[in-house]
């Protein structure tokens, strides 16, 4: 009986000793950070512009809410999705493709990763039916651009000393498309009789990341008459800041530029006029957010003026490029936007 007895303590004790290290482990799971996966755009961290307003709104998550990161810069597509994969594979609890390019590929994953989180930026996917709803485990992050491009198409068409003015675009897709369709609505409207040009950089990913066709282009309209130009070009941007810093001196009247997605004034000090701000940071970390609150939901969420997710810039570095009344009459149409009364277009006409 006492052997038994023994016996009996002995397999409890063990059974105990075994169950410790899985008790270890699930009070460490616990504490474990959330862990975030970004997979950069074509042109890469680095490009002052879309990606690198991506980079900052994790980079927030990492120093606000304590979560690990890793950060992923592909080549070409096959890279891309490859990136998303491994994420994936590795257990990541949200994983973000920057740009609609992401569109096909993030569905694709995070179809077969249903417990994984997934965020697309400017997601686009369609089929012959027209706009393919992303899975339930995943977020599509779109911008009313057309809203913003309004914005900055008025103040161009104000601060034009010549009536004409340009729009410069990285790849001809419907997304950059938006921008010269609100840019043009917008200047026509406070400027009916100026002339609106436009030019794209080409037809593959490759027109995001090419600035010397961005001066070329920005060099061939200025040429024209234009005295204000806005990129919607990625780091092909780039090579329309140039092209307006070689204005200004020398008997060659000032030309100005208008950055895209974040405040580029240091891009071209003093040729800057204002910047078409997409809140890309703030939508990634309230994305991030979410999940570490357990209160992620796929489907689709829009930023538009109403919602602070686009805006133009007007700080200390701009205003003296700013007249008071052109300031005044965007502010305006910023109102007029938000009621509804004034509907920005997404096609040229």
């Amino acid at each position: 009986m006492n052997r038994l007895v023994f016996y009996t303590a002995l397999l409890m004790l063990l059974n105990v000793a075994l169950l410790l290290p899985q008790a270890k482990n699930d009070r460490g799971s616990a504490r474990a950070p959330l862990r975030v996966g970004l997979v950069f755009d074509v042109g890469g961290r680095g490009d002052k512009s879309f990606n690198d307003s991506a980079y900052r709104g994790v980079d927030r998550a990492v120093r606000q809410l304590g979560v690990q990161a890793e950060y992923i810069e592909p080549g070409d597509g096959s890279d891309r999705e490859s990136g998303i994969r491994l994420l994936a594979a590795q257990g990541f609890d949200l994983i973000l493709g920057v740009g609609f390019i992401f569109s096909d590929d993030l569905y694709s994953v995070a179809s077969e990763y249903p417990n994984t989180r997934f965020a697309c930026i400017d997601y686009a996917k369609f089929d012959a039916h027209g706009f393919v709803e992303p899975p339930p485990n995943m977020v599509a992050l779109k911008f009313r651009e057309e809203e913003g491009s309004f914005l900055v198409g008025a103040l161009a068409a104000l601060t034009s000393k010549t009536g004409v003015v340009g729009f410069v675009g990285g790849m001809d897709i419907p997304l950059i498309r938006k921008f010269e369709a609100g840019y043009a609505a917008g200047a026509m409207y406070v400027c009916p009789n100026c002339r609106v040009e436009a030019g794209y950089a080409g037809v593959t990913g490759d027109a995001f990341k090419n600035p010397a066709k961005g001066k070329e282009l920005a060099l061939a309209q200025y040429a024209s008459g234009a005295d204000v130009i806005f990129q919607a070009a990625g780091s092909t941007g780039l090579g329309v800041f140039e092209a307006a810093r070689q204005s200004g001196e020398n008997g060659i009247p000032l030309r100005l530029a208008i950055g895209v997605d974040a405040d580029q004034w240091n891009e071209a000090p003093g040729h800057i006029l204002t910047s078409m701000t997409k809140q890309v940071d703030v939508a990634v970390f309230e994305t991030v957010k979410a999940v570490k609150e357990g209160r992620f939901r796929g489907g689709v969420r829009v930023f538009g003026l109403k919602e602070q997710g686009v805006d133009y810039v007007y700080d200390d570095n701009n205003r003296s490029l700013i007249s008071d009344q052109a300031r005044a009459r965007v502010e305006a149409l910023r109102l007029k936007i938000i009621a509804g009364e004034i509907k920005a277009p997404t096609e040229r006409k």
